[in-house]
């Protein structure tokens, strides 16, 4: 068998088409006319007023918190299980990162977390929906909006996710998404972000446009700022890939049901959840063993390797990498954030790729039973 993808898309001849025809007409007073399509899909997809096509979620997350004001000494909370693409940009506008604890069952912030971190500084607080999975959003937006604290959601790995028949990226001041090439929507590189704040969006466009206000005279900067713009091939892309999501959404869940069925029976491993509140679109398929194997995820992914499968790791705790071992907000994280600490270390992500099969999905989780039951046995 070919070895595994941990991740991958789906292309079809309509996402050929669009890029083509955006390569060769979105030119000249057409350079825009697959953005504006995009754009509006999007807002009206996720139920949102407004959207912005840009080249990543970090560069969403960044016009965002920049869109605060925010100053030297603000806060930002942020759960410890995420990639540092959320906590990053707190740092570009100057603020600082605190990190709050996973609930043990969706992993996403937990709420009573976050209202522990809360301080005089805390200006706002970045919801991870990991994974396709969401947290208790009604519970954070609650805590946020009675202290005065701005919701970001990332939903970066949740298109098409719901809480209570709610899309992820409809809550908050604003929401951002990710259209990485191992995304369920794919431009490649991309991202999206999102709000009903008019002010908000109205700053962020002259943030991304080098500071050049709308309306205004040409080549004219009203101040200094950043260039963040999605390309028209992959504005094109991501149209054609929204005009399936439906279809790419039901594919990440049939997958992973067939990981259920084919782990079933099998104890000691813990499958991504869903509560009765959510749909989770499972962007990525997650295992996490029991300690009584005594298999550090490391040691997993190699074995794994070994059979010709790829995998990544359920994310390390923020406060424990390098990046942070120097700031203040990282010290004692791992004594108050123990679910994150607890479930990383013994965490995979399964292959999860679009172009999966159920044989293929099958032999994953054969050699992964073996793998552990080997462990067992040693």
């Amino acid at each position: 068998m070919d070895r595994i993808p941990v991740a991958g898309p789906s292309i079809t001849q309509k996402e050929i088409e669009y890029v083509t025809d955006a390569v060769t007409n979105a030119w000249y007073g057409n350079a825009n006319m697959y953005h504006g399509r995009f754009e509006a899909a999007f807002a009206a997809y996720v139920g949102r007023k407004y959207a912005m096509a840009l080249p990543s979620c970090t560069a969403a997350l960044h016009l965002a918190l920049a869109g605060l004001d925010l100053k030297p000494g603000d806060e930002v909370v942020v759960p410890e299980t995420t990639w540092i693409a959320t906590s990053a940009p707190i740092s570009y506008v100057g603020a600082q990162p605190v990190f709050a604890d996973i609930d043990p069952h969706s992993w996403c912030l937990d709420a009573a977390s976050f209202e522990r971190t809360i301080s005089a500084r805390t200006r706002a607080v970045i919801p991870v929906d990991l994974y396709g999975n969401l947290p208790d959003m009604d519970a954070i937006v609650e805590l946020a909006s009675a202290r005065g604290i701005a919701v970001i959601e990332d939903a970066a790995e949740a298109i098409g996710s719901e809480s209570r028949g709610r899309k992820a990226g409809s809550f908050g001041l604003a929401s951002t998404f990710s259209f990485h090439g191992s995304k369920t929507l794919t431009t490649g590189e991309g991202g999206m972000l999102v709000t009903d704040d008019e002010p908000l969006y109205r700053r962020c466009l002259q943030l991304r446009d080098h500071g050049r206000a709308a309306g205004g005279k040409m080549f004219w900067n009203v101040e200094v700022a950043y260039k963040y713009k999605l390309s028209s091939m992959q504005a094109a892309l991501g149209l054609a890939q929204l005009e399936r999501i439906d279809e790419l959404i039901a594919r990440k869940r049939e997958i992973f049901s067939w990981y259920q069925k084919a782990l079933e029976g099998f104890e000691g491993i813990t499958l991504n959840s869903e509560a009765a509140t959510i749909k989770n679109t499972y962007w990525m398929v997650t295992a996490i063993v029991d300690e009584r194997f005594g298999l550090a995820k490391e040691e997993l992914i190699a074995a794994l390797g070994q059979e010709g499968i790829d995998s990544r790791p359920f994310f390390y705790p923020l406060s424990s990498m390098p990046a942070y071992a120097s700031w203040p907000q990282a010290q004692g994280a791992r004594s108050r954030n123990r679910v994150a600490y607890n479930l990383s270390p013994r965490g995979v992500n399964l292959p999860s790729a679009l172009s999966l099969t159920q044989e293929k999905v099958r032999y994953v989780c054969d050699r992964l039973r073996r793998i552990l039951a080997r462990q067992l046995a040693a």
